[in-house]
């Protein structure tokens, strides 16, 4: 062997491991030139609202969220599209903000141990940056209430009365876009990358009653059609809403009711009556009490109510009380029994008009709004336990009592005037009454109750007046289809 090669052998290897010694350092340089380019660049698998912006600077990766989220969403409504610009409904990103997070992940590490990965090619976890953004609510409700529903919603058509008839002509469902369900679905598309379609659904809405106004028209047209020629006074109150119909009517003329027309109350008095004996004796009776109530209400007993009215003090603390209601229309001035005295002369509002006259009983009065006033206080004390009763006597008054009262004033079933007209099992609270002279002519007919219904409970107070005679027939008649076209009006199909 040739010892001048062996001598020479240590400084070959020598030579050759400085040769790859520098070539390795000249790739770690290269490769340190191409991640240093490389971290300036988002990882990859980074993602900003869905947005692939890995490889990408911060230029670019601004440029393509705003590519991204300023395209305009589509939107369908049954079979019509159409598209909603990003900008017009108030919908703006903040790039910075979400930039600002993307550069945390890119230099979140430090730069050795990122080199350390490039070099072996260790690929960082996927991540994405939530997307930030403002959206102004006015002005996206303000678009779909202005630029949508307006061309896509089909209102409902309420049901029509029938000319001289007791019921109505159905009407037609319509179909609604719902604002606040459009908003959230629109937001949802506004805010996804790669879903920006949205379908917008339409609500049925039911075809609904026709308003009061076409109520009173159904009404009055019973009443022309009705040989009859005296005043009448309706008050209907919805109690579900609070809406009131409220009107006089002489002689196919309508009558103002500011002040209301007094007419004489008769028996429906007894509903006062009742009031001031809870209110002054309550809120427990005895048995005799009761039975009294019982004889007052069911049977319109007269001696029943003097006895009770005697108990309390006298028919002139019935017309206190009813004062301090509010009511100051409805006074009871003397007991019911022959020959009794007119203890007090009243003056109200409505006994002072000049324009219309039903010849009102000096002994006792009302109005139809003051009984409608009086039932539905006692309606909304059976309810809720407050209103004007608990205000004026805390201590008498509950819902317990006041359901007492709806249960004596159901007790009153007679088979005409308002209960007439509602279909048989419909429960009805109620005092109905009228006036015979000496000579057997009645010039007076009153009915006032609550009527509790499948889609809504109302209260409808009707007083009738003719100076010569209230023919009985047809003015109970006629009662019963004003009642009949009431509760129709009410329970009109969905």
């Amino acid at each position: 062997m040739n010892n001048k090669f062996l001598r020479n052998t240590p400084h070959l290897f020598r030579w050759i491991a400085l040769v790859f010694f520098a070539v390795a350092i000249i790739l770690v340089m290269v490769s340190l030139v191409f991640y240093s380019r490389e971290r300036n660049n988002y990882p990859l698998g980074l993602t900003i609202g869905g947005v692939p912006v890995g490889g990408l600077n911060a230029e670019e990766a601004t440029q393509r969220l705003l590519q991204s989220y300023n395209m305009p969403i589509v939107a369908n409504v049954m079979n019509s599209s159409f598209q909603i610009d990003p900008g017009i409904v108030g919908f703006t990103l903040n790039t910075e903000a979400m930039i600002a997070a993307a550069d945390l992940q890119r230099t979140g590490n430090s730069f050795w141990s990122g080199f350390w990965n490039y070099l072996w090619n260790v690929q960082s976890t996927p991540t994405d940056i939530p997307l930030v953004y403002s959206l102004n609510n006015e002005r996206l409700v303000s678009y779909i209430e202005t630029e949508v529903k307006t061309r896509y919603d089909q209102p409902s058509i309420p049901a029509k009365p029938k000319p001289g008839q007791t019921n109505f002509i159905e009407g037609e469902p319509g179909y609604v876009i719902q604002t606040e369900s459009a908003v959230g679905t629109i937001e949802a598309a506004l805010t996804s990358f790669n879903n920006r379609t949205v379908n917008l659904t339409l609500a049925k809405t039911n075809a609904g009653r026709p308003n009061f106004d076409n109520l009173q028209i159904s009404i009055t047209q019973i009443i022309e059609t009705t040989p009859f020629d005296g005043v009448v006074g309706v008050y209907l109150e919805d109690l579900t809403t609070g809406e009131i119909l409220h009107f006089g009517y002489n002689q196919n003329n309508l009558l103002p009711v500011e002040p209301d027309i007094a007419f004489t109350a008769s028996s429906t008095i007894k509903i006062p009556i009742l009031f001031s004996v809870y209110n002054r004796l309550g809120p427990e009776l005895d048995q005799q009490k009761r039975d009294l109530i019982a004889e007052m209400i069911t049977k319109s007993e007269n001696p029943a109510s003097d006895a009770l009215m005697e108990f309390i003090g006298g028919p002139l603390n019935v017309s206190e009380d009813m004062k301090n209601l509010g009511l100051e229309n409805t006074f009871i001035g003397g007991y019911f029994y022959d020959g009794a005295p007119l203890l007090q002369q009243y003056s109200t509002p409505a006994n002072n008009r000049i324009d219309v006259f039903t010849s009102p009983d000096s002994y006792n009065q009302t109005t139809p709004s003051d009984m409608g006033q009086l039932l539905s206080d006692i309606y909304k004390c059976s309810k809720t336990g407050d209103g004007s009763f608990i205000a004026i006597s805390p201590t008498k008054f509950s819902k317990t009592i006041c359901n007492d009262f709806l249960t004596y004033l159901k007790q009153d079933r007679i088979g005409v005037l308002i209960e007439a007209g509602l279909p048989e099992g419909t429960q009805i609270a109620h005092k109905h009454g009228w006036i015979s002279g000496a000579d057997g002519v009645i010039q007076n007919i009153s009915d006032a109750g609550i009527i509790f219904t499948p889609t809504g409970d109302y209260i409808l107070t009707i007083y009738v007046y003719h100076p010569v005679q209230t023919v009985w027939e047809p003015v109970s008649g006629m009662i019963s289809k004003i009642s009949e076209v009431v509760y129709n009006y009410f329970n009109l199909p969905k």
